[in-house]
């Protein structure tokens, strides 16, 4: 499975799903495990390596405000969601945190951000095709620490100067 196949199979399940998180995971899994073992892993070294590629202090400050504050377990669970969200989100965001003020149409606290169950879809399928855990991928060590210029998340100030555009358009009064 190609980078382009990837992002097909995420895009099309949100598509389906229209948005809900849990409802694409399970989209998700239903159509990896029309797929063969091997394809499964493809899948989840793309999802992983932007996962890992996702831990950054910006991002965080992302998840902060639209989340009004983000745990490192709600942090885990947004970089899921913002995979999900698809390769134009992600990986604008990925480039720039503060872009996410113009690729998100809108976002809700109580549906969007938590896309934890993303990250078990391949792991899920796998299991299904082949009734074994999904084996280790193999990818460079996750990082230890976010990347990027560290930041205190609890200040509102700092947050806001890192993402001016975002903090605007959803935390600004």
């Amino acid at each position: 499975m190609d980078e382009t196949e990837f992002w097909e199979l995420i895009d099309s399940a949100r598509r389906e799903a229209d948005g809900d998180p849990d409802e694409q995971a399970d989209l998700l899994v239903e159509r990896l495990t029309r797929l063969d073992p091997e394809a499964v892993r493809d899948f989840a070294r793309h999802f992983e390596s932007r996962y890992n590629r996702a831990c950054q202090w910006d991002l965080w400050a992302a998840a902060w405000i639209l989340l009004d504050g983000a745990s490192d377990d709600v942090f885990d669970a947004f970089r899921c969601w913002l995979i999900g969200q698809g390769r134009e989100v992600f990986e604008g965001a990925a480039h720039d945190a503060d872009a996410l003020a113009e690729l998100l149409e809108d976002f809700d606290q109580e549906l969007d951000g938590d896309g934890e169950e993303l990250g078990f879809a391949a792991d899920e399928a796998y299991e299904q095709l082949t009734g074994v855990p999904l084996p280790g991928l193999e990818l460079p060590e996750a990082p230890a620490e976010p990347e990027g210029v560290p930041l205190d998340l609890e200040d509102p100030a700092a947050v806001t100067e890192r993402l001016p555009r975002l903090w605007e358009r959803f935390r600004g009064e």
